[in-house]
């Protein structure tokens, strides 16, 4: 289903909530257990609405469907309309100004400004002639660092391919980087971002990664002028190309405004852009809202959490683009439905009824829902009309029969949710392979990345489409998984422990590795996870198996992951919440 208006995105983590959001732990009422499946992942649902442009329409509840309005500022047709004329026009300008540039690293600071901004999607096809004109330029030696880092990380970025050999110049006939590079900070930030889009074997990067990331954490001793300290900073916290791109482009609007030598035309386009996705964003949300309410779920079970902002938090992460609209709301059905699952076998489900809906999903037909305690049928029919629907739309769009594919990959996770609750309930911990294996289905990538490939519906072949239905999943699929599996376990470790949930990577790790602290343990997890980004990477270079749009998915999942995830003082809930209002709720003025 070919999504030219729409969005789809999703994302799948562990059970856990908003601190407005609190988990309802009771397991009272006909059917309940005693939380048989205490698992370390959950999937999370997703919200939409369909209001007016400006709307303000938060959607916030908790155990008992707690939900809250905002109200609504509708704009007048004639504002739309002067807003969308002077856009075109701001637009138009940025596109001569792309063209008119003359020297190679105007063009590059250029485009890589327009796509830190959030709006490149405008100039997809510019930006590609202009980076395809750049292949063909001889690089010199006289080319210096800044310009040679940034080139490379703009071309790998947007799926060239380059080779790293480009920085052999900088090294002297010992075979390291140049001392004299020391003095140029801008050039080293720029080799910096460049490293992080290494692959397995490109051993120059690796090199470049450890040379600059040391010599850029003593430059902020220095005495550095204040707007270059401050991106330096910024990087070595998080690098470009591990940024989640709404975030970034709220962020990176905010600080380019402040720049000396910033472009008023890009400014003024990146603001009012902003402030246009946030309203679709606003009306996707009232319509995953209205859907859900009429599903009626929250009513009929007592245990059902509505965490819509939490959810479509993580579908903007995975395709922030706004031409993908419909696709986010559609997946953002599957995740709710999958939420009050996981539910089931988290917190609800006793272990025998359990065995039974697992039975029943093998089966997929109505005959087996018979089978099922009343609270589970519920749930059984609205995945079952929920898979049957989206599978028809994409047949009606695009003439392919998936639902066998989305069939399968809910298998796949409900037997990995069965095989979590067998070993909560037998008191035995996995290996830490085991685990990650098991957690990267059940943590709901690769249900997301299905979906998400059928429903985008680019580059679909009969080839790729029969990869789907093979294990081991492919490398693409299985990297951004591991990925948001660790930082899932890094993310909310403490949350799960006071849950009682021990079996988590970092208590796996520690046990099989003999570390000793947490803080060790920790950083070697990171590492793995950047194992697995050269994994991604090496499949943007690629491009062997499958289509660019679901490889930038996979790389928006992990990017999503770690900034979701990666908070310091503030818990997994308050960095949710924090993300959450100013994505959807307040404007850039």
């Amino acid at each position: 289903m070919a999504c030219t208006r729409s969005t789809i995105s999703l994302f799948s983590q562990r059970s856990s909530s908003l601190p407005w959001l609190t988990k309802h732990r009771s397991t009272a009422g006909a059917g309940a257990g005693a939380g048989a499946g205490a698992r370390i992942c959950s999937c999370m649902s997703l919200p939409t609405s369909s209001s007016p442009p400006n709307a303000m329409s938060l959607i916030a509840s908790a155990n008992n469907a707690l939900l809250q309005y905002i109200p609504q500022s509708v704009l007048i047709p004639s504002e739309v309309e002067e807003g969308t004329k002077m856009r075109e026009y701001l637009l138009e300008q940025t596109r001569k100004k792309l063209y008119r540039t003359t020297t190679a690293v105007e063009k590059l600071k250029l485009i890589d400004n327009i796509q830190r901004l959030g709006i490149s999607y405008y100039l997809e096809d510019d930006i590609s002639n202009v980076l395809q004109g750049n292949l063909s330029i001889c690089l010199g030696d006289n080319e210096d660092l800044f310009t040679t880092g940034l080139r490379f990380r703009l071309l790998r970025h947007n799926g060239f391919q380059i080779s790293p050999d480009i920085f052999q110049k900088f090294k002297d006939n010992n075979g390291k980087f140049k001392e004299s590079l020391l003095s140029d900070t801008l050039g080293l930030l720029s080799l910096y971002e460049a490293s992080y889009m290494g692959a397995k074997g490109e051993e120059i990067l690796e090199e470049a990664m450890e040379f600059t990331k040391t010599h850029l954490s003593q430059s902020l001793q220095a005495e550095l002028p204040p707007q270059l300290k401050v991106q330096v900073a910024q990087a070595l916290e998080l690098p470009t190309h591990l940024r989640m791109a709404r975030l970034e482009a709220r962020r990176f609007i905010e600080q380019y405004a402040t720049l000396n030598d910033r472009d008023s035309v890009l400014l003024e386009l990146a603001k009012m852009d902003y402030n246009k996705v946030q309203s679709q964003h606003q009306m996707e949300l009232n319509e995953i809202t209205r859907w859900w309410k009429q599903l009626g779920l929250v009513d009929k079970l007592s245990f059902a959490r509505d965490r819509f902002l939490e959810c479509f938090l993580w579908t903007v992460g995975l395709l922030p683009e706004p031409k993908y609209s419909i696709c986010r709301i559609e997946l953002a059905k599957t995740i709710a439905v999958l939420l009050l699952i996981d539910d089931i076998f988290d917190i609800y489900g006793k272990m025998d009824d359990l065995v039974l809906f697992t039975d029943a999903i093998k089966r997929w037909d109505l005959e087996a829902m018979e089978t099922l305690p009343e609270y589970m049928q519920i749930c059984y029919m609205a995945l079952y009309n929920l898979t049957n629907e989206i599978s028809y739309k994409v047949l009606k769009e695009n003439g392919w029969r998936v639902r066998p594919y989305l069939k399968s990959t809910w298998i796949d996770m409900i037997e990995g949710y069965m095989v979590e609750a067998k070993w909560f309930n037998g008191g035995r911990a996995p290996n830490l392979e085991e685990y990650i294996e098991n957690g990267v289905s059940t943590v709901g990538s690769y249900m997301a990345l299905v979906h998400l490939f059928f429903l985008i519906g680019e580059g679909v072949t009969e080839q790729n489409a029969k990869l789907l239905m093979k294990k081991p999943y492919p490398k693409l699929f299985s990297s951004a998984g591991r990925i948001l599996r660790l930082w899932d376990d890094l993310g909310t470790a403490k949350e799960e422990e006071e849950r009682g949930d021990l079996a988590s990577s970092i208590h796996l790790f520690m046990r099989e590795k003999n570390i000793t602290t947490e803080e060790e343990c920790r950083k070697r997890i990171l590492e793995d996870i950047y194992s697995y980004w050269k994994d991604l990477n090496g499949e943007l270079i690629s491009q062997k198996q499958m289509p660019l749009s679901i490889i930038k998915v996979a790389l928006n999942m992990a990017r999503a992951s770690q900034v979701v995830y990666k908070h310091e003082e503030d818990s997994y809930f308050s960095n949710v919440k924090n993300h959450v209002q100013a994505l959807f709720f307040t404007p850039l003025v």
